[in-house]
């Protein structure tokens, strides 16, 4: 017996706001954590870079990763992009205030790593032992 196409009202969910938030914020972490990001943060920390200027700075990124995550930071307020009218036209990429306090997190995050280095690795020496087993 075959059902058919049942007329049956579609309701739609509400979005819960603090999981609205929370997605936000993860899908914002994800993406400055990747492969690229933070390259390409820190050449514009040090002013307006231009898009062959990264490509070069970057090693190994293709410059289609590199346009898709450019347009990725710019779109998380994280650079701005200015295009020069002049023939051809010099476009230039620089670190907004937000992602310059960024970089004082990852500063922080660094010195952390740096810091506990070797507890780190003493305890993968006992968890890889202990896994072993």
């Amino acid at each position: 017996m075959s059902q058919g196409n049942i007329d049956v009202p579609v309701q739609v969910a509400e979005v819960d706001p603090e999981k609205l938030e929370a997605c936000t914020l993860l899908e914002v972490i994800n993406r400055v954590s990747g492969k690229w990001p933070i390259g390409i943060l820190l050449e514009a920390m040090r002013g307006p870079v231009r898009f062959t200027e990264l490509e070069r700075a970057v090693e190994g990124i293709s410059r289609r990763m590199l346009t898709l995550t450019l347009r990725n930071l710019e779109r998380d307020g994280l650079l701005v992009r200015t295009v020069y009218p002049t023939v051809p036209p010099r476009v230039e990429y620089e670190a907004t205030p937000m992602a310059k306090e960024l970089y004082q997190s990852l500063t922080g995050l660094l010195g952390w790593a740096e810091r506990h280095r070797e507890s780190i690795a003493a305890a993968r020496v006992v968890y890889d032992g202990h896994s072993a087993c």
